[in-house]
């Protein structure tokens, strides 16, 4: 749920992801079960191919996802992951990952992550939720 600001729980939850904002990953919007991502894809994140490596985009669409699925609280991890590659990424392209709740019920949750650049998708992703009890 949001506060009056706007601030979700997925806010306070990036507000203290050091993996992502290592990255450079951008909180572009978080509310109601759905979210936005964005990262610029850098040399360091190259295979050697010289294409961005999978685990980046990985990365990027797992954090929309968790984003997206946190939004509620209370806190949720991922029970699973999956990710198809469409098209390469290369250095300096600007990545937005777009989460959408696709169903919710009890603990369990199934969310998609379209990973564009631009106008093209470059890969998808599918994730599973599960709600955890804070002890």
């Amino acid at each position: 749920m949001a506060d009056d600001g706007g601030r979700t729980a997925a806010h306070d939850m990036f507000d203290a992801d050091v993996a992502s904002k290592g990255l450079g990953i951008e909180l572009v919007s978080a509310g109601d079960g759905a979210a936005v991502a964005r990262m610029r894809v850098t040399p360091a994140m190259l295979n050697g191919h010289a294409i961005g490596h999978g685990g980046f985009v990985f990365l990027l669409a797992d954090t929309a996802f968790a984003l997206a699925c946190n939004s509620h609280g209370p806190a949720t991890v991922a029970a699973g992951g999956e990710i198809s590659f469409l098209r390469p990424v290369r250095e300096g392209d600007v990545l937005e990952a777009y989460a959408t709740e696709r169903v919710r019920q009890g603990r369990s949750g199934i969310y998609d992550v379209t990973v564009r650049r631009g106008d093209e998708v470059v890969a998808e992703f599918r994730g599973r939720s599960r709600t955890i009890a804070r002890g």
